[in-house]
């Protein structure tokens, strides 16, 4: 009996390396991984401090909130979402994001960080009033104040050392097949995040900080369509920071013994295909992201999700300036799929 067990203890071993090998790498420790030229990629770290982590100001905590007078730079003409680049009194530059997007965001960037995911340094400001601000703006100028202010608006920290340097892809890279890959998918599935493009991952140049060795950050950099339907949808008002959307939407699609498949990414409407074919088949074509994915590994991420107390939860939601009324509804809806994920 003592051989048989042996045997399959280093046959499971081997397997793993083996995985880990086609994946183009070999871990050092769970979520980090050595590839080629001696590069370190991490996409996850264990939050040991999670219990103590304050989801109100996310992963800039409050001494890197934004504060002082901001002056405007340049609009950014990037993306889907009206953007422009501000500067604040220290130098430090600031990205805006307006529109639907910049509730959720706020709220997806800390539930992602305090799991031991990596995100941006995000805020929302409810009014923001740069120096210098353009009488019109080439995109968002609705949301523009004839004094120059914004509503609404999320501020994402640009930090020194950091490079954005390309994008990865879900079926490819070093941590295909991981636990931590998969607890992410899991992920965004909770939060509804359906926009999965492989654009909206970035890879994060790190350099060594205090002797540290440089590093590779993989993360999902786009979490702005969350909170919404579990799909593209139009009116696009409806597919994020919607609570009646997200309370009407399901979480788990499938329970099977051995893997689970998910709601999140979901199939556009056949709307999409009569009037933005190319953007359905592609839309369509992501769904695979939350299909077949080990019961093991849900649950796994699910017992780190449910080490988050309620006023944690509630006060990712508070940052994002929802009501009162919003951020219990909001936030009891996650509490009820992460008991589904501890069910499993």
């Amino acid at each position: 009996m003592y051989l048989v067990t042996k045997t399959v203890t280093l046959f499971v071993c081997v397997a793993s390396l083996c995985t880990t090998a086609a994946a183009g790498g070999k871990i050092l420790r769970p979520g980090t991984v050595e590839t080629t030229r001696n590069r370190l990629a991490v996409l996850w770290r264990q939050p040991e401090d999670i219990a103590s982590r304050d989801l109100f100001y996310g992963p800039g905590g409050k001494q890197h909130q934004p504060r002082g007078t901001f002056t405007f730079v340049k609009e950014d003409r990037g993306g889907s979402n009206p953007k422009f680049v501000i500067e604040d009194q220290d130098g430090v530059k600031w990205k805006v994001k307006l529109g639907a997007e910049a509730r959720p965001e706020t709220v997806a960037t800390r539930l992602v960080w305090a799991v031991g995911y990596f995100a941006n340094e995000v805020y929302f400001l409810p009014l923001l009033q740069p120096l210098n601000m353009p009488r019109r703006l080439k995109r968002g100028q609705k949301f523009l104040d004839p004094d120059g202010s914004v509503r609404n608006a999320r501020l994402k920290r640009e930090l020194p050392g950091e490079k954005k340097n390309g994008h990865w892809a879900w079926r490819e890279g070093p941590f295909t097949d991981t636990r931590e890959l998969n607890g992410l998918r899991v992920l965004m599935a909770l939060i509804n995040n359906w926009d999965l493009k492989d654009e909206n991952n970035g890879i994060v140049e790190r350099t060594g900080l205090g002797g540290q060795r440089p590093e590779r950050i993989y993360m999902v950099t786009d979490l702005g369509c969350s909170f919404g339907t579990a799909g593209p949808w139009w009116p696009g008002r409806m597919a994020r920071g919607n609570l009646w959307s997200y309370a009407h939407s399901k979480f788990l699609r499938r329970v099977g013994p051995e893997t689970i498949d998910l709601r999140t990414p979901g199939k556009p409407p056949w709307l999409f295909f009569l009037i933005k074919r190319p953007e359905y088949r592609h839309r369509r074509d992501l769904v695979w992201i939350g299909r077949d994915i080990p019961r093991a590994d849900a649950r796994w991420m699910g017992q780190i999700l449910a080490r988050l107390s309620s006023k944690q939860i509630r006060d990712a939601f508070r940052a994002a300036s929802y009501s009162p009324r919003q951020v219990e509804r909001f936030a009891s809806l996650v509490e009820g799929r992460i008991a589904e994920l501890n069910e499993l």
